[in-house]
């Protein structure tokens, strides 16, 4: 296997940028009153679900730093070191891994629609950004 040039200040960056994607994609300013209808839950749940949240984010930011170091890996094989082609790598793994596995979730488990939207809408976003900063930084 060919040898792979990470830079690890690009993967920490991504990890912070997918967790403040996150916050604002799930805010009231974004889709947070949304996504709350469509999970059905009540005010008074999605506080009770705010108890220990710090162990959800810390593990959240774990899976982001994974995500950008495998991606990492992905755009140093591919030797994309452009803008363009950070966010064609990072739209590629989107449309190839993240909505295809999404997809039989719905399909099979019969989840929401709409929480299936929000979520991949998400994860568009910050593998394009990740993909873009991963490229630049490489």
């Amino acid at each position: 296997m060919p040898e792979v040039s990470i830079n690890y200040l690009a993967v920490l960056v991504c990890g912070i940028i997918y967790m403040a994607v996150g916050a604002l994609w799930y805010s009231p300013l974004l889709f947070g009153k949304i996504w709350t209808a469509a999970m059905g839950k009540t005010e008074q749940e999605l506080k009770e679900m705010q108890k220990g949240v710090w162990k959800t984010y810390f593990l959240s930011f774990i899976s982001a730093l994974v995500m950008a170091f495998v991606l990492a890996h992905i755009i140093d094989f591919a030797r994309a070191d452009t803008a363009v082609e950070g966010l064609q790598t990072g739209l590629w793994i989107w449309l190839g891994f993240v909505i295809t596995t999404g997809l039989a979730a719905v399909i099979f488990e019969g989840r929401s629609k709409r929480l299936y939207f929000i979520y991949n809408g998400y994860m568009l976003v910050t593998f394009l950004i990740m993909g873009l900063v991963l490229a630049l930084w490489s």
